[in-house]
């Protein structure tokens, strides 16, 4: 029976989702040792998306075979009582023989946080990018802002990332903005993109050349510039994994966010 998932985990420990050779602490590992003490036999986990090291994931879509007569209930919880307190299954069912969290999917949706604060926030360390305002005093928060809105479109992106596999770097992005909110330490920024498919660490480039633009490092005209060159981006900021969380996978059953 293939059962899917929906997986939750804080990427902190874990060296990406994928599973490497020589024991060590990935995503994959963790789930399918799990599965395995379950079902007495290894059992492969497929994703939606392979996370990088230190990246978070609150809807990481999952798939596997596995030879279980006892419900999908009953794996759900089996499940879940042998991950450690980082990783969770947050809802499991059977679904089609031939499903595949990766090629079924339609879009997927990251969203990444940063903190503009007054000071250090050790506790937020490992879920923001957390960025001292007195470093940047010029920073402008709307010339950010209007960069974000350039991303939207078909086109070639190869820019921001190189493909995990082949050469293709077309895609398609459907949202990019950021939200803002203030908090008694400072300000929180939360940058949204969903898109087709993305680019190996497309992600964390945007962010980072997004805030290169909102310190002045890169003006609105040469950020669309680059981003329309083709040519992979470099000398600009790659904002660090802690921020980013893969939030959400849309497959053609389910409506996508407007």
């Amino acid at each position: 029976m293939r059962y899917r998932a929906t997986l939750a985990y804080d990427g902190t420990a874990y060296q990406g989702y994928q599973r490497q050779p020589d024991g060590v602490p990935t995503v994959q590992a963790v789930v399918e040792r799990a599965l395995a003490d379950i079902c007495g036999e290894h059992v492969t986990v497929y994703a939606a998306g392979r996370t990088d090291t230190g990246v978070h994931a609150t809807g990481q879509v999952i798939a596997c075979d596995a030879d279980w007569r006892h419900g999908a209930e009953a794996l759900y919880r089996a499940v879940n009582s042998k991950l450690p307190p980082d990783v969770a299954i947050t809802s499991l069912a059977e679904t089609a023989a031939d499903f595949n969290p990766r090629f079924n999917a339609l879009r997927r949706e990251y969203q990444y946080t940063m903190l503009l604060a007054k000071h250090a926030l050790p506790l937020q360390r490992h879920t923001a990018w957390v960025l001292r305002e007195d470093r940047v005093p010029d920073f402008r928060l709307s010339n950010m802002l209007d960069a974000a809105t350039m991303l939207p479109g078909t086109r070639d992106f190869g820019a921001l990332g190189r493909p995990p596999q082949g050469d293709n770097t077309v895609r398609t992005v459907f949202r990019s903005e950021w939200s803002t909110v203030w908090l008694p330490e400072g300000m929180r920024l939360t940058y949204t993109i969903e898109a087709d498919a993305f680019l190996y660490r497309m992600v964390r480039r945007t962010v980072g050349m997004l805030y290169d633009v909102g310190r002045g490092r890169m003006s609105l005209s040469q950020f669309e510039s680059t981003l329309h060159s083709g040519e992979i981006a470099t000398g600009v900021t790659i904002a660090p994994p802690q921020g980013l969380v893969l939030t959400r996978v849309t497959y053609p059953e389910e409506p996508a966010q407007t």
